[in-house]
């Protein structure tokens, strides 16, 4: 099944692409046989809390689902940059900066969002990848958290 089919089937939709901004950096860059994400905040105006501290500000059930929509959001990405999300064979590495209150020590569970989300549509062989998810003390514009990702790439 194709990537846009299954982003339907579960009823998801992606935002725009998130817009730099200086043109010293872009969304994307490949590199042979690697696609390089830079670090994307959630989206603005898609429902989800995208500034503030977790653990503070917001919850780790709403900092989850921003997690999810920056995911969404990678993959706009992805796909300006590719014209098609099937060109992707596998997600490699998934790194989430979590902007931190004091003492909140489960960003593990908010990069989750992000992480099964690729997991869901990629599938459990080509979805699973490697992650980081650390804590920040602040991160550019109060956003509540930044993630980036690595995929390889087929034809």
């Amino acid at each position: 099944m194709r990537i846009r089919e299954r982003l339907d089937k579960l009823g998801l939709e992606m935002p725009e692409p998130f817009v730099y901004p200086s043109e010293n950096r872009t969304g994307c860059v490949v590199s042979q046989y690697l696609l390089y994400t830079s670090g994307h905040p959630p989206p603005e105006d898609f429902g989800v809390k995208v500034r503030g501290k977790v653990g503070a500000d917001i919850s780790e059930e709403e900092a989850h689902a921003s997690a999810r929509a920056t995911a969404l959001s990678i993959l706009a990405s992805v796909e300006n940059e590719l014209g098609s999300l099937d060109r992707v064979t596998q997600v490699v590495k998934v790194t989430g900066m979590v902007n931190s209150a004091p003492g909140f020590d489960r960003q593990f569970a908010v990069i989750d969002g992000a992480s099964d989300l690729f997991y869901e549509l990629f599938g459990p062989e080509a979805g699973q990848h490697a992650r980081s998810a650390v804590g920040m003390f602040e991160l550019p514009r109060q956003f509540c958290m930044e993630i980036e990702a690595i995929f390889e790439l087929g034809g």
